[in-house]
């Protein structure tokens, strides 16, 4: 997986000098510039500060934020870490930031473990911690006073000269104190008013005894200082020591509701999550990979979690995996970071600590990064389309804000669309909207089965009188637990949807994991969007595999993790710097008029 770059400054910077940037980072704010995905709600949450403090500073920016856009942001501690937001200028090094705050280069890079030297550059972010105990700061040196010498007049001899020596024509310090099997500085040391000076030919000087050597201990080779390496050798310098895992101790942390405090439904996805999770297992620890598994019942209050964390096994965990209710992700999170655990967060999209947590792993894409993706999947599919969006006008505004954001995207790239609504949603109203010449888009504004009732019948209807209308219907995820109702008119429409979790129950993966289940559980999983044995099988069997084949230093290099997964799709980036991870992988789904079903990946 190929990590998504951050968007760079350099528009936005080619208009402001340097001044203006170092004006802007002193007078209390900082400048931040919007890369893809970004909402208000997302910076808001990545800096502590709350939307309304950066609409202040950005007036409009509550209507319409723009990648490559660069936001002031009000400077502001976050909390316990106390650290403060600085933004990279022309020509600062991470040595020159260290000396400026006052901190060591190693906790820069311990407090930005997303930061190297392929994007330290001008307009990044980056945190700067508060000055910690002296030992681990940069502090200004204080020169020692070297030992004074007493000076030793070349005449007549003293007894601390075993010779003296007339300096010829063109010798040095270096061909004298070889000839008498000196050292250097030991014939300095003698004569220091040499020092740093051309021998004068008829000059006497004093010949030391040499010193006695003593047997030494090898040295370590002497450490260079900070101030004379590069940045590339000083992320290297810093970069966490890789270390491998021999036994994984994994912790799944969900609510199984075996105290009757959850709903049916939510048991069954749990307890089917739980199943994959398992068979994951077992395939692992028949390649010879050990793991040993704790698994505990979250229910869905905070105490219950917190006497979880409180067993003293829990701090031990290479990874925990949950929870499911967002209210406790915030204690668990915290957990985490301070035992320096990987939390993968399987369900819920929602919650502000991976913004600021480097240990959080999100499955599921909060909604304005998945639109984003999905935003440039589609116009590199329709490029020129024709667009229609359909509003059956059935009250609900399930993609409200999908649709808001794909409205915008079209505009911003000079492309127009059309609408249909209600009762104008028939045959001739598609007639009119239509375009005969090029391809055509239909988007229906909701993403629920009563939307798709009114709108197939028809389209299919047009689709027929006019088969020279080059007809396409995009949709939403939840469309693949439809195709019991509509699946001959998926196919006849040429139909997309867009996804982070789908399977074929055709590809030869999904049938022998569907067996396999079947075999193990004596049941079939349930019709859900996603499968939840499928999810917890592929959750599990990445991270698991991760751990053993990269240890400690999994987090660079999961864009090498050559896993295909039955259902979910992973492709992991940084949300900035300091925080943790979210899962961008998105794909759309075809089925076409040849009766095929074809997954359509981006990467």
């Amino acid at each position: 997986m190929k990590l998504i770059k951050a968007i760079c400054l350099a528009a936005a910077l080619s208009v402001a000098s340097t001044g203006v940037m170092m004006a802007q980072t002193t007078s209390g704010h900082f400048l931040h510039t919007v890369t893809k995905g970004q909402s208000l709600y997302s910076i808001s949450s990545m800096y502590n500060v709350s939307v309304a403090d950066i609409v202040k500073l950005n007036p409009g920016s509550n209507e319409r934020i723009k990648v490559g856009q660069a936001l002031k942001i009000p400077q502001k501690n976050t909390g316990g870490n106390q650290v403060v937001f600085h933004t990279i200028q022309a020509g600062e090094t991470l040595y020159k930031l260290s000396v400026k705050h006052g901190v060591s280069v190693e906790r820069i890079c311990r407090a930005n473990p997303g930061l190297s030297v392929k994007n330290f550059r001008v307009g990044q972010v980056i945190a700067i911690p508060s000055k910690g105990s002296a030992s681990s700061e940069v502090k200004k040196e204080t020169p020692v006073p070297a030992p004074q010498i007493q000076s030793t007049p070349s005449e007549p001899l003293k007894p601390k000269c075993r010779d003296m020596h007339k300096v010829e024509r063109k010798e040095t310090v270096f061909s004298i104190s070889r000839k008498y099997g000196i050292t250097e500085d030991e014939l300095i040391a003698a004569n220091p008013e040499i020092k740093g000076k051309k021998l004068k030919k008829g000059k006497f000087l004093c010949i030391p005894y040499a010193q006695k050597k003593v047997a030494e201990t090898p040295k370590a080779p002497a450490q260079q200082d900070d101030s004379t390496l590069t940045d590339a050798q000083l992320f290297d310098k810093n970069k966490k020591e890789s270390k491998k895992i021999a036994t994984i101790q994994a912790a799944i942390v969900l609510p199984f509701n075996t105290t009757g405090t959850g709903t049916k439904d939510e048991q069954i996805r749990m307890v089917e999550y739980y199943e994959g999770f398992l068979m994951a297992v077992d395939s692992l620890k028949k390649k010879g990979i050990s793991i040993d598994l704790y698994t505990y019942d979250s229910g869905k209050t905070l105490a219950s979690v917190n006497a979880i964390l409180n067993k003293p096994e829990m701090k031990k965990m290479d990874v925990i995996f949950g929870p499911a209710h967002v209210d406790q992700v915030k204690p668990m999170a915290e957990f985490a970071e301070k035992h320096n655990i990987r939390l993968v967060v399987p369900f819920t999209s929602k919650g502000e600590e991976v913004f600021n947590n480097p240990y959080i792993f999100q499955i599921n894409t909060p909604q304005s990064y998945l639109y984003s993706e999905v935003y440039e999947h589609y116009l590199r599919k329709f490029p020129n389309a024709n667009v229609v969006f359909l509003d059956a006008e059935t009250g609900h505004t399930d993609k409200a804000d999908f649709i808001k954001g794909l409205k915008e995207e079209l505009k911003n790239n000079q492309i127009a669309y059309k609408e249909l609504k209600g009762e104008a949603i028939n045959p001739e109203g598609l007639k009119l909207v239509v375009d005969s010449l090029r391809e055509n888009v239909i988007i229906p504004t909701s993403g629920k089965n009563v939307a798709l009732i009114k709108i197939l019948p028809q389209m299919i209807v047009t689709s027929r009188e006019h088969p020279n209308y080059n007809m396409k219907l995009f949709g939403y995820p939840e469309w693949q637990t439809y195709t019991d109702d509509h699946l001959a008119s998926f196919f006849e429409l040429d139909t997309y949807f867009y996804s982070s979790f789908y399977t074929n129950n055709l590809f030869p993966e999904a049938i022998q994991f569907t067996n396999a289940y079947r075999k193990w559980y004596s049941k079939d999983m349930a019709n859900t969007f996603p499968k939840y044995g499928m999810l917890g099988f592929d959750t599990a069997y990445f991270f698991l595999l991760g751990l053993h084949k990269y240890g400690s230093n999994l987090e660079e290099n999961m864009n090498q993790m050559l896993v295909t997964p039955i259902q979910t799709g992973f492709k992991f980036d940084r949300v900035n710097n300091w925080g943790g991870f979210i899962n961008r992988k998105v794909f759309f789904v075809n089925f076409t008029k040849n009766f095929e079903l074809i997954k359509l990946d981006f990467e």
